[in-house]
Order: C-alpha cells, then sequence, then structure tokens
C-alpha cells in the first residue's frame, strides 16, 4: 500500500497525481489525513476526502509513504505525531519514502535524508539538513528514498515512484497510456 499524506495546505498536484498514476499501474493507494478530520482543504481551495486518519494506520510488510509539498502541508504533517509515526515506521521496515517540492523538509526534520542525494523545491535547500541537494533535477532516486523538485515535476515523480513500486514495465506502460 502507498499512503500519501495530507496535512492542510497540501500542494494539490502533488498529492492527486502520484494517487492517479500508482492506480493507473495497479498499485494499492490512499490518502492519509495528518490530522483528526479526513476532509482536507489543499492550497488553492481543492479538498479531499482521506480514506484514513494516520493515527488509524498501522502499515505492514513493504509499504510505501508519499509526502507532497505545500508549506501549509508540510507544517501540518510535521506538526502531526501520528503522521511522523507513519513516516518513521515505513522507513524502519525498509519501505519506500518519497516526498516532493517541500515535502522532504519533513524527512529531514526526522532525520530521514541525511547524507542522501535528493532535490526539493529550489530555495528549500537550507532545509534539507545533512542531504545533498540537486535542486537542478526534477527528480531524484536514492535507494528507497525518491525525491522531486516542484509541482511541475509531479509526473516524472509519479513514474518513479511507480517504477520503483512496480517495475519499468508498469511505468513504461502508463507513461505510453498518458501519451507522456
Amino acid at each position: 500500500m502507498v499512503f500519501i499524506i495530507l496535512g492542510a495546505g497540501f500542494e494539490e498536484v502533488e498529492a492527486i497525481t502520484p494517487y492517479d498514476v500508482l492506480s493507473r499501474g495497479g498499485v494499492s493507494v490512499c490518502f492519509v489525513s495528518a490530522s483528526n478530520e479526513k476532509l482536507v482543504a489543499g492550497a488553492h481551495g481543492i479538498s479531499i476526502q482521506a480514506d484514513f486518519i494516520a493515527s488509524d494506520v498501522h502499515p505492514a510488510g513493504r509499504d510505501a509513504v508519499v509526502v507532497p509539498g505545500g508549506m501549509g502541508g508540510v507544517k501540518s504533517i510535521s506538526a502531526s505525531a501520528s503522521a511522523c509515526e507513519l513516516i518513521r515506521s515505513i522507513d524502519s521496515e525498509n519501505g519506500i519514502v518519497a516526498a516532493i517540492c517541500a515535502g522532504p523538509s519533513v524527512l529531514a526534520g526526522l532525520g530521514l535524508i541525511e547524507g542522501h542525494n535528493i532535490t526539493c523545491y529550489p530555495g528549500c535547500e537550507h532545509m534539507m539538513h545533512g542531504a545533498r541537494c540537486h535542486s537542478d533535477r526534477a527528480v531524484v532516486t536514492d535507494g528507497r528514498i525518491i525525491t522531486g523538485r516542484a509541482p511541475g515535476a509531479a509526473m516524472d515523480f509519479s513514474l518513479a515512484l511507480l517504477e520503483t513500486i512496480a517495475g519499468e514495465d508498469s511505468a513504461a506502460g502508463v507513461r505510453r497510456d498518458l501519451v507522456y
């Protein structure tokens, strides 16, 4: 299962695009609210009804987690003990940890990207404590950590995530079907 965590003020394209691409690739995916409310408002007026509240999620096996950007969303996720515990749990089980835009700052705050190659929104590099930032690249995959630069990289980020989870053929098939 892939858990996409939503905090109030999340960047909509960075949450919806991975959900759509992964679903098209046959991957089980769900939205998880970082708060106690399932309806989560995005940064640009689009609200999403989450499938779960973070405190109710108990990952098992090799799950994955996605942290979208949007400064409001990042602050909401960072302030949520249950969302942070979900991310830590997936990381400790050797699951895939992915974040885009300002989202990698949540991973930095949890000490998960120190020494890793990442990308992030240009200007957020100072928030990526101990990571090697490559903000000139749309997507960076470093082992189980996948990062995307900004909203404009949402499709490339999502396809890289799908390729890591379901394989090159699955990602190529979705890319072809989307005419991307």
